[in-house]
């Protein structure tokens, strides 16, 4: 059986320090966890390069790590229109940045951009709000939504597997 192609999720906000990159993190651990990380790909980006090659706000490491999740080796970079072309899914932590995903993406791949909460059941959040300008309530704030969507989003993950035809465990 040829080997299958892994299935790609980039996260996207707007400097790659606080939201995307914790969301990289949880993301990555719970698709480990659940067995599938030799079948999927996640990775972060923000919609400007202010922070590239910077590694995650402190305040976002922290509780990263106090959470649980390590997030130090991940490195902000500016999303480009050549990702969107190569990830099977792009979402945007808020509606600003699947706009911008939007106007960088050809048309083809405008499909595959959405926001990340709407992976999220049982919510009525649209967005996760940048915690940058917040407090460490904000962070936590961030930091929930941010859970409660990796788990939908696990789960849309297995759909896709499977609907690729691709084995579970």
């Amino acid at each position: 059986m040829p080997e299958l192609e892994r299935f790609s999720v980039l996260l996207v906000c707007s400097g790659n320090i606080c939201r995307s990159p914790t969301a990289e993190g949880v993301l990555r651990q719970m698709v480990k966890a659940a067995g599938l990380e030799p079948y999927v790909d996640v990775s972060s980006a923000g919609t400007h390069g202010l922070h590239a090659g910077e590694a995650p706000d402190p305040r976002a490491r922290s509780l990263a790590s106090r959470r649980g999740y390590d997030i130090s080796m991940i490195r902000a970079r500016k999303v480009t229109a050549a990702d969107l072309a190569r990830f099977d899914l792009v979402l945007g932590m808020a509606d600003e940045h699947v706009e911008e995903l939007n106007r960088l993406s050809a048309e083809a791949y405008r499909e595959r951009i959405r926001l990340y909460l709407d992976f999220a059941e049982d919510t009525d959040e649209l967005e996760v709000p940048d915690p940058y300008y917040g407090g460490p309530a904000a962070f936590d704030r961030a930091f929930d939504l941010i859970e409660h969507g990796a788990q939908g989003l696990l789960e849309h993950l297995r759909w896709e597997l499977e609907r690729r035809g691709v084995e579970l465990p």
